[in-house]
């Protein structure tokens, strides 16, 4: 008879104690399991976003053509990260789904497959937009700004393979229900890059490559973390393990008919920044452009709570469907859009009654400084949008969560290209209101946007409760 190890029973023990805890939390109350979840990723995404808006801040003191480059390389930033955040809302609804349905070797091969996809997407994309980026800006209507919008752009997507892999590797964890451990990795990368921005943007004298060094060099750090978890320390619920991979045509489908879609969504807000960028060219010049992409970053950091709610809701819904509890999809879209409802009215007062001094960190610079009237302004507006973010995020991920991408795609095309950009053209140009009217057109589509994803997700919740064969809860 062998003598057991105490060493080596502790350690199995506190295994799976770790195995279990996220996945109990997934199986468990819905309301539970999206508060729990979405609370770090609250901290670590508000975080990040609170880097970027430091990040345009320290852009700002290099004058308002610096920060119309960045502009202009954003939509294209947007799309590799929408292509990382895509594949991981498919690989989130993936392995949730079969969680729920505990198939742990089908989700452990979903995340393989999501790596290859991944590396897949870096080799294909990397060498084309670094040189075409000076031209590719000039496409976007840079003008003046397009040789300092390559140079902002080709460092970054020198780290095309790095931005991707991390966005792979933060919805593995939060689809295990590790959602503290992705705040870590993402809270730490947020850290690094604050405080390289203005060391390399200003003490090194790189100027606007600065910033996109110090993006780099903060999502490096971050990667070798997680492929130290993955691969080494070995302790996540989901195992990468190569040694009996096999490649699986039906992971891939069923990965890609999230992520594909997902991934399309990202490049529609990148379409649209595009299309506004033009518009706002066309009515109000390139500072316009400046306004907008400031005042941007402040909205994005706003809706960062619906957005983190939004990944918890995408897994917890992937547990319930796997399942089959489907009247857990109701309690789960219909408490989501709740919560999502009350932070951002609550966001909006505050946006609203700070709107100018928020503008004053944009505009500090002598250089800038006549766009802080106009920011304050955009700001101001923007309070009327952001109570309908959640009921079209929350329905969108709902649906990424039941394994429907195409159907949040479908809503996404009707907020994004039918709805916004449309009313933003007729406001300022046909009607002649200006970048006034292009940011009330960004209102008014939000509204029939998320109207028209509540509405579409309620009535596919009922016709899944519908269902014979569907487990009482």
């Amino acid at each position: 008879m062998t003598e057991s190890n105490p060493e080596v029973t502790q350690n199995t023990d506190l295994k799976m104690k770790a195995e279990t805890a996220g996945v109990s939390l997934l199986r468990g109350d819905p309301k539970k399991a999206i508060l729990k979840l979405s609370g770090p990723m609250i901290v670590a995404m508000l975080l990040m976003s609170l880097y970027n808006i430091v990040n345009a801040i320290w852009v700002a003191g290099l004058g308002s053509d610096a920060m119309a480059a960045v502009g202009f390389i954003t939509p294209l930033f947007m799309i590799i990260m929408g292509l990382g955040a895509g594949l991981g809302a498919g690989v989130t609804s993936v392995i949730s789904r079969r969680i729920g349905a505990e198939d742990r070797e089908g989700a452990d091969s979903a995340a393989v497959h999501a790596l290859l996809l991944m590396l897949a997407i870096s080799a294909i994309l990397t060498v084309p937009l670094i040189l075409f980026a000076q031209p590719i800006a000039l496409l976007f209507g840079a003008g003046k700004t397009a040789g300092l919008a390559a140079e902002y752009g080709q460092v970054i997507f020198a780290g095309t393979v790095l931005l991707l892999f991390s966005n792979i590797g933060y919805a593995i964890l939060r689809a295990e229900g590790d959602a503290k451990r992705t705040m870590y990795a993402m809270v730490a990368s947020s850290l690094i890059n604050m405080v390289l921005d203005p060391l390399l943007i200003y003490t090194a004298g790189l100027g606007i490559a600065g910033a996109a060094w110090g993006t780099l060099i903060s999502v490096g750090f971050v990667s070798v973390v997680l492929l130290y978890w993955f691969f080494v320390k070995r302790d996540t619920y989901i195992s990468l393990s190569w040694q009996h991979f096999k490649p699986d045509r039906a992971i891939v489908t069923d990965v890609l008919k999230v992520g594909l879609p997902a991934s399309l969504e990202f490049v529609l807000m990148s379409a649209l920044a595009i299309i506004l960028n033009g518009i706002l060219v066309i009515v109000a010049g390139t500072d316009a452009v400046a306004v907008y992409t400031a005042g941007w970053r402040v909205v994005m950091f706003a809706i960062i709570p619906v957005v983190a709610i939004g990944t918890a809701v995408t897994a917890v819904t992937g547990a319930a469907y796997g399942a089959r509890l489907y009247k857990r999809l109701r309690v789960i879209h219909r408490f989501s859009v709740g919560f999502g409802i009350a932070i951002t009215l609550l966001i909006s007062v505050v946006t609203y009654v700070f709107s100018q001094q928020i503008a004053y960190l944009f505009a500090y610079a002598p250089e800038s400084a006549h766009l802080s009237p106009t920011i304050a302004a955009f700001l101001a507006t923007m309070c009327f949008f952001y109570p309908f973010v959640p009921p079209g995020i929350m329905s969108g991920c709902v649906f990424q969560g039941l394994g429907r991408g195409v159907n949040s795609l479908i809503v996404s095309l009707f907020r994004n290209l039918l709805f916004i950009a449309v009313f933003a053209y007729v406001l300022g140009v046909v009607l002649g209101m200006g970048e006034h009217g292009v940011w009330w057109g960004i209102v008014i589509g939000d509204i029939l946007g998320g109207l028209l994803g509540y509405a579409w997700a309620r009535y596919h919740i009922s016709q899944l409760i519908s269902l014979p064969g569907a487990s009482a809860d």
